[in-house]
């Protein structure tokens, strides 16, 4: 198997491939630097709307034309939108690679923006549902708390009343500012050549030259307290504190430290809350990293009645992680189940084409699974130690909660922070 290459047009569209000689098939990605965290508060959600509207026509295919020629080539297609990131991606049979590269570059760059208004009608639906899920919109409250009125803090789906209302013109331009040369990576892994990609690149992905327009904002301190108000079964808690950078080394570490806390189901959350108590069906932690911060998180779902004694146990546990060194047996388990799942997602192409590109959009080096393992196995105890003092510090946490009654919330809180008792 072939090392990642990696190619730079003069547009300053940047091409990366992965060559699988063992598989038949490719997954492509045309991968743009933009999401929720570019758009200012009156364009809120605007990058996930253009995700969608992508789909919705083009100068040679209408919305249906488009699914219908996906289906006849066989291929999985579908997109995304993050907080720094918005990306079309398909896998497909490797003899359809250029058609499938035409289709793929033809909605990315020439969205014609029909059916508009039925889209928003979609896209709002979709933030409705998404209202109604408690146990997914306390993690964008959380993002809320941790930071504030930064535009990490804001939800990827946007505001309603942007979406009902933002014009044409509008994200024609904002996707014409942020679809720009220098923020489009082109990424593919699976049975293919790299100049041949680079080829259909140059013939197919020719967006102006343009810089790109960021909007950058500086972090905000402090923690805080968000509540959302919902009559729901269950409190559905979030604890979290700013984490590592995207480039930040020892986010290796970090995976470890989390998947010992609770990003396992041998973790001590895990344990102490489910199997020991049966005080939550979910319970568990995660950490993500963005370009110039990241996030370190705690979420748990449980009914009034054991709100006082999830918080308690979630801040005994917090202390023991900084003030407790890891036994040498959790290090060992977590290092094998950090290892595990990276040998298992570098199985999967699409997973391959997800971390060669998101490296390179983000100007990192594309590190070999022989060299993450390595860094992996080369975690100590005394790293855990550290990074657990200065991620989770009890005045660095902040609170987010879906609920009933916030009053039930605070007087849980004094085993997490006593900070967060007064915030």
């Amino acid at each position: 198997m072939s090392e990642p290459r990696v190619t730079e047009l003069g547009s300053g569209v940047r091409v990366v491939t992965e060559e699988v000689p063992s598989v038949r098939s490719v997954a492509l990605g045309l991968w743009v630097r933009t999401g929720s965290r570019n758009e200012t508060p009156a364009q809120a959600g605007v990058s996930h709307f253009l995700e969608h509207l992508l789909f919705k026509g083009t100068p040679r295919f209408s919305a249906i034309e488009i699914s219908e020629r996906f289906d006849g080539l066989g291929a999985s297609v579908n997109a995304a939108t993050g907080k720094e990131t918005t990306h079309l991606h398909a896998r497909f049979l490797d003899e359809h690679t250029d058609a499938v590269f035409d289709l793929l570059a033809e909605m990315l760059l020439d969205p014609t923006y029909p059916e508009i208004d039925s889209e928003r009608q979609v896209v709002l639906e979709e933030i409705a549902m998404y209202e109604d899920e408690p146990q997914d919109r306390v993690h964008d409250v959380l993002a809320e708390a941790v930071f504030g009125s930064h535009p990490l803090g804001r939800r990827v789906l946007g505001e309603a009343e942007v979406i009902a209302s933002i014009p044409i013109p509008d994200i024609s331009a904002y996707h014409r500012a942020r679809y720009a040369g220098p923020e489009i990576v082109v990424g593919a892994a699976g049975h293919l050549d790299h100049d041949r990609i680079v080829g259909l690149t140059e013939k197919l992905v020719s967006p102006d030259r343009g810089d790109g327009d960021r909007v950058d904002m500086a972090l905000e301190g402090g923690a805080r307290l968000c509540f959302h108000q919902k009559e729901t079964e269950q409190y559905h808690i979030c604890f979290g504190a700013p984490g590592l950078r995207r480039e930040d080394q020892r986010r290796y570490g970090l995976a470890v430290l989390d998947s010992i806390f609770g990003g396992s189901t041998s973790s001590r959350l895990f344990r102490e809350v489910r199997e020991k108590r049966g005080l939550a069906y979910s319970v568990g932690s995660y950490n993500e990293q963005f370009t110039d911060q990241g996030l370190v998180a705690t979420y748990v779902g449980t009914r009034e009645d054991n709100v006082e004694e999830a918080c308690a146990i979630i801040g005994a546990e917090l202390a023991r992680l900084r003030s407790e060194p890891v036994s040498a047996e959790e290090l060992q388990r977590a290092k094998e189940s950090v290892k595990g799942r990276l040998v298992l997602s570098s199985e999967s192409t699409a997973a391959r084409m997800t971390r060669i590109s998101r490296a390179t959009l983000f100007g990192l080096p594309i590190e070999s699974l022989d060299q993450m393992l390595a860094k992996v196995d080369a975690v100590e105890v005394d790293e855990l130690t550290e990074l657990a003092a200065e991620l989770y510090g009890e005045e660095r946490l902040s609170a987010a909660c879906v609920g009933a009654d916030e009053a039930k919330f605070r007087a849980a809180l004094a085993p997490v922070s006593e900070t967060l008792v007064a915030a």
